[in-house]
C-alpha cells in the first residue's frame, strides 16, 4: 500500500476530513485498504460500502476498534477520523451508459487510481486485464505464476473482479511491484470502464463470450459489447489478444483498430497467430500441445499443463501470448505452463482418494460454457473399471432459457458416456430429464446437496470419478470438499 494522508484521500476522491482540523487531515493510512471491519488493522482505511445486505457504517465502530486509522464514508461519524464523500442524486439514477454506483464505491474507485498512478509513475507498472465469460480466474491465476520470472507480479484474491474487488486488489500495490494482472466482470453495461478507469491497462484479454449473465444482459452480443470496453481502454501501441475461435471475440479486433491497438489472435483454428496443435488429454485430464506463432521453431514448443480440462488450453495460449510480449521466450514459457498449478479454490480440484475413487470439484461458479468444459474434462478421465458420476446443481442468471439451457447440459452428459446425473436443487432437474430423455443410464434429483451426499457416500466406489459443477449458491463446492476428505469405508 501506497502511505497516503487523509488530506490526500480526500483530494483525490473529492471528500472532506472530518474532523476538519489539521491532525485528522495529517492522519496517514500505511497498511491496508478494506471493505470488511473484522479485516482492519493498525494503520489501515476502512471503506464503508453500502451492500445488498449490510450498510458497511453500521460497522465503523468495529473497524476502529480493530485498529482502522480512519474511514471512507458518505456521512460523518465520530466512531473514526473519516474521508466524507457526499452522494449525487444522478450517479445514482438509472442511465444506461454508467452503472449507478454510490458515491463510496466512486470514491474507492479514485483513490484506487491514484495508488495506480502512483506506482506506475515511480516503477513502469504494466497492467494486463483478463475478462470472459467463464475462465477469468483460471487464467488469471496461470498468468500471475507465469510472469513470476519476470519480475514481482500481483493478482488477486479469488475472483475479486468487480467494482469492489479491483479497487481493493489495485490498493495493494508498491512501487516494487512490476505486473498488475487484473479480472475484470461485468454484469451490466460500463461495469468494465469503471475498472479500466481505476487501473487501465496496457494488455486486453479477452477470453470468450457466452451464456454468463443473459438473463441480465438478454443477448450474446450485448455481453460482447461489455467485455469490449476492455479493449477499448487500451491507448495507441497497447495489444489485445482475442480469441481466434469465438465470433464475438475476435470481431472486437475492429474496436482494437480504432483505438490504435494492436490485436493478437489465439486459439485452435488455422487463422490464430498463436495457435495450438495436437492436443491430446491424459487420464488425469490434463492437456499436452503444440504452440505454433511466427517465431516459433517450424515443429513449435511442446506444453503439457498440470490443470485438468481441455478447456484450459485457450487460457494458457492467452497467457503465453501475454507472457511473449512482455520478453519471456517461448521455451520458457512452455516451461512455466508446465509447472502452473491451481490457486483458487473449487476450480476443477483433482482429489484422488485413497479408496480409488476421483473427486472433481469444479463448483465455484457455472454457466452453461463452463458447465460444457467440465463435463467434457469429465469424459476424458475416465478409468478402464469404474463409472464416471456428474452432480450438478443450477446455473444462475441465464434468463428465460434457463431450463433450456439447463437441459442442454444434459443431453450432453448422455452423449458423453456419463454414467450418473445427479442433480441438486429444483433449477438443475430440467438437466436431469434431459439427460434421461437422451439416453443416459440413470439420473437422481435431490433437494440440496446434504440428500446428495447420503447417496454419493453410499454408492462412490474404486475407479468412479465424480464431478461437482454449479453455481455458487447451491453449495455444491463444499460438498466436493467433504467428498474429498470422505475415507471411502
Amino acid at each position: 500500500m501506497i502511505a497516503l494522508t487523509l488530506r490526500e484521500v480526500a483530494r483525490v476522491t473529492g471528500g472532506r476530513v472530518h474532523p476538519d482540523t489539521p491532525q485528522t487531515g495529517d492522519l496517514r493510512v500505511t497498511t491496508a485498504v478494506v471493505t470488511d471491519s473484522r479485516a482492519a488493522g493498525p494503520g489501515s482505511l476502512y471503506v464503508a460500502r453500502r451492500g445488498e445486505h449490510a450498510d458497511g457504517h453500521d460497522y465503523l465502530e468495529s473497524a476502529a476498534a480493530n485498529g482502522a486509522v480512519a474511514a471512507l464514508t458518505n456521512r460523518e461519524s465520530d466512531a473514526l477520523p473519516c474521508v466524507v464523500v457526499d452522494e449525487d442524486p444522478e450517479r445514482l439514477s438509472e442511465r444506461p451508459d454508467r452503472p449507478p454506483y454510490d458515491a463510496v464505491t466512486r470514491a474507492f474507485g479514485a483513490l484506487a487510481r491514484e495508488v495506480h498512478d502512483r506506482c506506475q509513475a515511480a516503477g513502469g507498472l504494466r497492467v494486463v486485464g483478463i475478462t470472459g465469460s467463464s475462465g477469468k480466474t483460471s487464467t488469471k491465476d496461470l498468468l500471475a505464476q507465469v510472469l513470476a520470472p519476470l519480475g514481482t507480479v500481483l493478482a488477486p484474491e479469488a475472483s475479486y473482479n468487480s467494482e469492489v474487488g479491483v479497487p481493493l486488489t489495485v490498493c495493494r500495490l508498491t512501487e516494487d511491484v512490476d505486473f498488475l494482472v487484473a479480472e475484470m466482470g461485468a454484469s451490466g453495461p460500463g461495469h468494465i470502464a469503471h475498472l479500466t478507469a481505476i487501473s487501465p491497462p496496457q494488455v486486453a484479454v479477452v477470453l470468450n463470450v457466452g451464456s454468463a449473465h443473459l438473463g441480465e444482459f438478454g443477448s450474446r452480443e450485448a455481453i460482447g459489447l461489455a467485455k469490449s470496453e476492455l479493449v477499448e481502454a487500451l491507448t495507441p501501441g497497447g495489444l489485445a489478444v482475442l480469441n481466434a475461435d469465438d465470433a464475438v471475440v475476435s470481431a472486437m479486433a475492429m474496436v482494437a483498430d480504432r483505438v490504435g491497438a494492436r490485436t493478437l489472435f489465439v486459439g485452435l483454428g488455422e487463422h490464430a497467430d498463436v495457435r495450438a496443435a495436437d492436443l491430446t488429454t491424459d487420464q488425469g485430464g490434463r492437456a499436452s500441445f503444440v504452440i505454433h506463432a511466427p517465431d516459433t521453431p517450424a515443429e513449435g514448443v511442446p506444453v503439457q499443463l498440470q490443470l485438468a480440462g481441455a478447456h484450459h488450453v485457450g487460457n494458457a495460449l492467452a497467457v503465453a501470448a501475454v507472457a511473449h510480449e512482455w520478453g519471456m521466450p517461448w521455451p520458457q514459457i512452455a516451461s512455466a505452463l508446465g509447472s502452473a498449478g491451481h490457486r483458487s479454490r473449487w476450480r476443477m480440484e483433482v482429489t484422488e482418494r485413497a479408496d480409488g475413487v476421483t473427486v472433481v470439484n469444479d463448483a465455484y461458479n457455472a454457466n452453461p460454457d463452463s458447465m460444457r468444459a467440465a463435463l467434457r474434462a469429465l469424459a476424458s478421465m475416465r478409468r478402464p473399471e469404474g463409472r464416471l458420476v456428474a452432480v450438478l446443481g443450477g446455473m444462475l442468471e441465464l434468463g428465460p432459457d434457463s431450463d433450456l439451457e439447463h437441459a442442454g447440459i444434459g443431453a450432453l452428459a448422455a452423449e458423453l458416456g456419463v454414467d450418473e446425473l445427479v442433480t441438486v436443487g429444483p433449477l438443475a432437474e430440467a438437466a436431469g430429464t434431459a439427460y434421461t430423455d437422451s439416453g443416459g443410464a440413470g439420473t437422481l434429483a435431490f433437494g440440496d446437496r446434504h440428500e446428495a451426499r447420503e447417496h454419493l457416500a453410499a454408492t462412490l466406489a474404486p475407479g468412479d470419478v465424480v464431478l461437482l459443477k454449479s453455481s455458487r449458491d447451491s453449495g455444491l463446492r463444499f460438498l466436493g470438499d467433504e467428498l474429498a476428505t470422505e475415507d471411502g469405508d
